[in-house]
């Protein structure tokens, strides 16, 4: 179950998404560096991206009195499980 996000929660929610931001970005440059870094992840940062946007735009424009933490949710949750599948990864 998802939780939702008030404008109480928002400092959580930028911290959080600067620290796993900073993270992924750490460990696919990390990849890149040591010439580990495979297609499909390239392809990935693509592909996550855009559907990202589409998700975030999506949310203003179905409802646009939104609060603006709900349009940066897609970007949180991509972010943790790119932080959460690259930790784990060898």
């Amino acid at each position: 179950m998802r939780r939702s996000r008030s404008s109480s929660n928002a400092p959580w929610l930028l911290a959080e998404l600067g620290a796993a931001s900073a993270e992924t970005i750490a460990r696919r440059m990390m990849l890149m560096g040591m010439g580990r870094c495979t297609h499909a992840e390239y392809r990935k940062m693509v592909t996550e991206k855009i559907a990202t946007t589409q998700s975030s735009w999506l949310e203003l424009a179905f409802s646009p009195w939104t609060m603006w933490t709900s349009m940066l949710a897609p970007y949180h949750r991509a972010a943790r499980s790119n932080a959460r599948r690259l930790r784990n990864r060898p």
